[in-house]
């Protein structure tokens, strides 16, 4: 299969993600109280929601591609959509001439990752080291583009040394995946996910500096901004890998057991972000909780597997329960600013998202599985915004300290100094291989092998 003439076919679709100078937000400079809904945070989160779905498509895409999966021109148009999503936001804040130039070069880039794919399925070293090549050339020319879009307050040099880090990451995940190292191969997809909602950091915080009056002169960099950012990056990465895991597991896949011990380590990140507001008491609650909710998933593939119908709507019941109990949990641990009642709905969403998104998968029915998953990718960050607010209001000391406005001459945003139990959000969304907490029950093979 020719994976790069498919991938140009794919059908596309446009969405604007933000408008830079769409909608009032209140600014922290001049209300003098820290949130985590400006301008300027609005435009770091959707960038890196954007950014990191890409890197998490892209590995998936990748591994159906060497599999010859039924499902891989559904990831395809998937990761053509998001390429769109990216493009516009791009051109939202630069224009379209400069939105234009932009998927130009992006579409180039997955295009070499395509040419890599199929080069390993031929046993081509040739042709793979030519993908390797254009690669390195594709990051020279896009770091120069972002050096020279945001006004050289992002230094090329800098980014090309971390788009080689996204290169590698992607092809280690993919060589890993191939070789049958799936452990490996796993660790290089958090890791890619991670290292994009860095790169929007910096690119966000480039942006804003450069354009502050259409950003209301906030800061994409602030403590309250980096909680709603890194929630935004757990929550979201739980609902992508808790796809895969459930796919995995409807398929008897080999790589099964490494995709939910990643999962459990995205529950133990979780619970220590928790642990470094609320304290180890609450982090072990929300731990369990959190468990739990996953093995309803489980018992709803086994009970799929296993044509129990009965057995399903028990796992919906539990999870239904679950909603309750968490959202209450949740309401309680803020002082009620996080009031259950939203919650609640958010996690609703969230079941009938990962639901909807596994049952069409298992039917065969692949685009519809993949629009689901997207948007229980992004939803994540809505709930990210809502329990994250919460928090900030009911601890404003803690996420009072303003931070700096730029990140001149860098390629990454990095997280500073500071001794405040904030900053524990930080370590908690970029920390990887924590011990890990209560084993995932796993999920019965199937017949069929992906």
């Amino acid at each position: 299969m020719n994976w790069k003439r498919v991938l140009v076919a794919a059908p596309l679709s446009a969405t604007l993600i933000f408008s830079a100078g769409a909608g009032a937000v209140s600014a922290e400079s001049m209300e003098h109280e820290p949130t985590v809904e400006t301008a300027a945070v609005d435009l770091r989160v959707d960038l890196g929601h954007l950014l990191s779905e890409h890197a998490f498509l892209a590995i998936e895409t990748m591994r159906n591609g060497a599999d010859g999966s039924e499902d891989f021109d559904a990831s395809v148009a998937a990761l053509n959509s998001n390429t769109e999503d990216l493009t516009a936001a791009i051109s939202s804040v630069y224009g379209e001439e400069a939105g234009q130039s932009f998927n130009e070069m992006w579409s180039n880039h997955i295009g070499y990752f395509v040419d890599y794919v199929n080069a390993t399925a031929e046993g081509d070293e040739e042709a793979k080291q030519m993908a390797l090549d254009e690669l390195s050339q594709y990051k020279e020319d896009f770091a120069q583009f972002l050096e020279t879009a945001t006004g050289e307050r992002l230094e090329a040099g800098s980014l090309a040394e971390s788009l080689q880090m996204h290169v590698d990451q992607l092809i280690g995940a993919f060589d890993s995946y191939v070789a049958g190292d799936y452990e490996t191969a796993y660790q290089h997809e958090r890791e890619a996910i991670n290292h994009m909602h860095m790169v929007a950091k910096g690119l966000s915080s480039a942006i804003v500096d450069q354009m502050p009056e259409q950003f209301n002169n906030t800061m994409a960099v602030t403590p309250a901004g980096d909680l709603r950012a890194n929630l935004g990056h757990l929550l979201s990465e739980h609902a992508g890998l808790a796809v895969i895991a459930m796919q995995n597991g409807i398929d008897g896949a080999e790589h099964f057991d490494a995709s939910t011990m990643v999962l459990s380590e995205n529950t133990g990140d979780l619970s220590a972000a928790i642990g470094s507001v609320y304290g180890e008491e609450a982090a072990q609650s929300f731990e369990n909780m959190w468990s739990e909710h996953i093995g309803y998933f489980v018992d709803y593939v086994n009970a799929t597997a296993e044509e129990n119908e009965e057995a399903k709507q028990e796992a919906l019941d539990n999870l239904s329960t679950y909603k309750e109990d968490f959202s209450a949990f949740i309401e309680t641990a803020t002082g009620g600013n996080v009031p259950a009642e939203d919650l609640a709905n958010g996690l609703q969403m969230h079941v009938e998202q990962l639901i909807g998104a596994f049952d069409n998968y298992a039917q065969g029915n692949y685009e519809e599985a993949y629009n689901q998953a997207r948007e229980a990718y992004g939803h994540m960050y809505d709930a990210a915004t809502l329990l994250s607010s919460g928090i900030v209001m009911q601890n404003p000391d803690m996420f009072a300290s303003d931070m700096p406005s730029g990140m001149p001459q860098t390629g990454l945003g990095t997280p500073a100094d500071d001794n405040n139990m904030a900053w524990a959000w930080i370590l908690g969304a970029s920390v990887f291989g924590l011990a890990g907490f209560a084993a995932i029950r796993k999920f019965k093979p199937a017949e069929n092998q992906k």
